[in-house]
């Protein structure tokens, strides 16, 4: 069944899967691949940091389960440094796709089918895409792959072998473990029963880590001080949300800091993009001067960001990227969560929080294309959250979980 929320797309969509069903009639029914003849695979994961940090239960996955096979793995250019740390992965390939490129960029579909037609050169034995897309199924199915596996949610499942459901009641990363599972004819798959909470499906999904450079450590501890750990906790404020309907109020972020640094003597780490500029600004402007904070904010590569995250006591973020990668790297989180839902998007982590407000619109999962009620302001989801729900959040936490120099690496 589509999972896609605007109607006219969605009719789009199936009749362009009623025209595949007819055009690929003919072909010829194909057999998976067995285990032990895999030698090369190809995965796609377009999107965005998210998206790749939610994937990484599934690769640790697929190595398990090909542990003598290549694994190719074609990502946006923008998850690059991070997808080059994940283990077990033989070569990166970077390829932008014009409807994920945020501003100007991208390829358009007939550049990307030549992409993908190049892939033929590879002879992959088995092709998966992680996310659910027509434009990127199709890419899979032009890719001359032996066998491909993908998700039909958003159509092009008439032109994958094995089209897999996406079950919207999982977790993302659960249903990424499901579909390699699936792929490559694994009977049983770890975390296969139904979790219903990130932090369940941390708990029962395959653990995957990222292989963090050492002079990105050195980096990390260059830049909060050698001393930190045992001065104050470090508490760290994602302050941009990537999407305006995901965004917690500056000021709100300024109060938080503000109870945060008095109340617990912590030195406040402020992390963001280098469009998170004026957000961090505000921010600052409404804290007392004397209060201890380093600013990171547009400074840091992904990869020293992630080394940061994994030296700070707890990271409030909202729903975005970040709040993934701390999760990955062992970091507790406390995620701010509006319009997405946290059951499918939270963080894959045992020591998290969620703050979301309980709204008969949310969580409406339209993060795209927002309602227009909720276009151009603060969305009453993130708005309704109080700096006082987010400060018992972050208390709670910060007394139940390891500190950085306790957490094993």
């Amino acid at each position: 069944m589509l999972q896609i929320a605007d109607d006219r797309e969605r009719r789009m969509v199936a009749a362009a899967d009623a025209l595949l069903r007819v055009v690929l009639a003919v072909r010829p029914r194909r057999a998976r691949p067995s285990r032990e003849a895999i030698r090369r695979i190809l995965v796609l994961r377009l999107e965005r940091i998210g998206d790749l940090m939610m994937s990484l239960p599934a690769l640790h996955l697929l190595r398990q389960l090909a542990p003598h096979a290549q694994i190719d793995l074609v990502t946006g250019s923008w998850n690059a440094p991070l997808a080059r740390l994940v283990e077990g992965i033989h070569r990166v390939e970077t390829l932008d796709a014009r409807w994920l490129s945020r501003g100007a960029g991208g390829l358009g579909f007939a550049a990307l089918v030549r992409r993908a037609w190049a892939w033929r050169r590879h002879r992959y034995d088995v092709a998966i895409n992680l996310e659910g897309d027509i434009r990127s199924n199709l890419l899979l199915a032009v890719s001359g792959a032996a066998w491909t596996a993908g998700f039909d949610m958003a159509g092009g499942g008439p032109a994958l072998d094995d089209a897999v459901n996406f079950d919207p009641a999982d977790h993302t990363a659960q249903n990424g473990v499901r579909l390699v599972a699936s792929a490559l004819g694994e009977a049983t798959t770890p975390g296969g029963a139904r979790t219903g909470t990130a932090r369940e499906a941390a708990s029962a999904l395959p653990r995957a880590a990222l292989l963090l450079p050492a002079d990105a450590r050195e980096q990390a501890e260059r830049l909060l001080g050698p001393g930190l750990r045992s001065s104050s906790p470090a508490i760290g404020i994602q302050v941009g949300a990537g999407r305006l309907v995901k965004q917690w109020p500056a000021e709100r972020f300024a109060e938080l800091a503000d109870r945060l640094a008095s109340a617990l003597n912590a030195t406040i780490v402020l992390t963001g993009a280098p469009e998170d500029r004026p957000i961090a600004d505000v921010l600052r402007a409404n804290l007392p001067p004397a209060t201890r904070v380093i600013d990171l904010v547009g400074t840091q590569d992904l990869v020293t960001l992630a080394a940061v995250l994994e030296r700070l006591s707890v990271l409030v973020t909202p729903d975005t990227g970040p709040m993934h990668l701390a999760a990955t790297v062992g970091t507790p989180v406390v995620a701010l969560f509006g319009p997405a839902s946290p059951e499918r998007w939270g963080p894959l982590s045992q020591h998290c929080r969620i703050v979301r407000i309980d709204l008969p619109c949310s969580p409406c999962n339209r993060i795209r294309r927002p309602p227009s009620r909720c276009v151009g302001h603060t969305p009453d989801c993130m708005a309704g959250i109080e700096a006082d729900h987010v400060y018992r959040a972050v208390t709670s936490l910060f007394e139940s979980v390891p500190q950085p120099g306790a957490r094993p690496s």
